[in-house]
């Protein structure tokens, strides 16, 4: 089939390979405008669009999809179907006709379940045990199309966000690929998802990355791991914002928030029991083991976070 990919970061990137390597012919890519990155907030190409660049085939970076411009030529590239993955923006119905085989979604879970911008992030906090990714043809509705086929992994009990998803992005590229081949050879049928089942997962905010320390041990854990590597898990310390990186389990009992400093750990207090702090990235700071961190700023005794 003649295919045009749509994605953006690099989480797209082994599908996007993997699409190229494939016997199916890679015309074109679709991906978002280049964005301001840096301290000088030079404008630069997402991943997508630089691999595509590599790959040398047209690139489209439309502002919207709707736009009749990108419409037009994404019609003269006449693609049998649009494989996505990670694309980041609404694809209105008229740009959902144009391929005749229609935009198939790569997702990251197992659909119905935690539909929309942070599938991982919200397993992850929510506790699940395995998770996994879909393929999908998508409609109007988000992430409620007719699926292909799914794959599934099991969490790690220290399994960050970036962690579980790079492993989802390497499956997940073989299940596109496949549902690729079967919609071309007819092998394969798309099947309506249940009515049962569904969970959303919206964008995790800055605000969503604030720690509670009043919330049990593992639900800090779960927190920090899911804003793993972004948006970032943090806290306040005298005022200043301090982000943290994912936490082990203790036996020790301290007040919510509430710091203890040993010669090599950093504990800190929570619902239940305390947690040792990982590593510690304090504001203008580079990120820096706990113990050292602490060293730096001489924590006095009864130093809470968030207090």
């Amino acid at each position: 089939m003649r295919v045009v990919f749509a994605g953006t970061p690099e989480v797209a990137l082994p599908s996007l390979d993997a699409i190229a390597g494939s016997r199916h012919e890679l015309v074109g890519v679709v991906t978002r405008p280049d964005a301001p990155a840096g301290r000088g907030r030079r404008l630069v190409p997402s991943p997508v669009a630089r691999r595509g660049e590599e790959l040398g085939v047209p690139v489209l970076r439309p502002d919207h999809p709707r736009d009749p411009e990108f419409q037009a030529a994404l019609r003269e590239l006449a693609p049998d179907c649009c494989p996505v993955v990670a694309y980041g923006a609404l694809l209105p119905q008229s740009a959902l006709d144009i391929p005749a085989h229609g935009w198939v979604n790569l997702h990251f879970s197992c659909l119905p379940a935690w539909r929309g911008a942070a599938p991982v992030q919200h397993a992850l906090w929510a506790g699940d045990e395995v998770t996994g990714a879909t393929t999908f043809r998508i409609v109007k509705e988000m992430d409620a199309g007719p699926t292909f086929g799914v794959m599934t992994e099991r969490i790690r009990p220290d399994d960050t966000a970036g962690e579980l998803l790079g492993r989802l992005a390497e499956g997940g590229a073989g299940l596109l690929v496949a549902t690729l081949d079967g919609i071309e050879d007819g092998t394969i049928e798309a099947r309506p998802q249940p009515a049962d089942g569904v969970s959303l997962a919206p964008k995790i905010t800055v605000d969503d990355a604030r720690v509670d320390w009043t919330e049990p041990a593992v639900g800090v854990d779960r927190r920090i791991r899911a804003c793993t590597p972004a948006p970032g898990a943090w806290s306040t310390l005298d005022a200043e914002r301090v982000k943290l990186g994912p936490v082990t389990h203790t036996d020790t009992v301290l007040a919510p928030g509430e710091v203890a400093t040993g010669k090599n750990d950093v504990l800190v207090g929570t619902g239940t029991t305390a947690v040792r702090l990982g590593e510690v990235k304090a504001f203008g700071k580079r990120q820096m083991a706990a113990a050292d961190w602490a060293r730096g700023v001489r924590l006095a005794p009864g130093t809470r976070f968030g207090g």
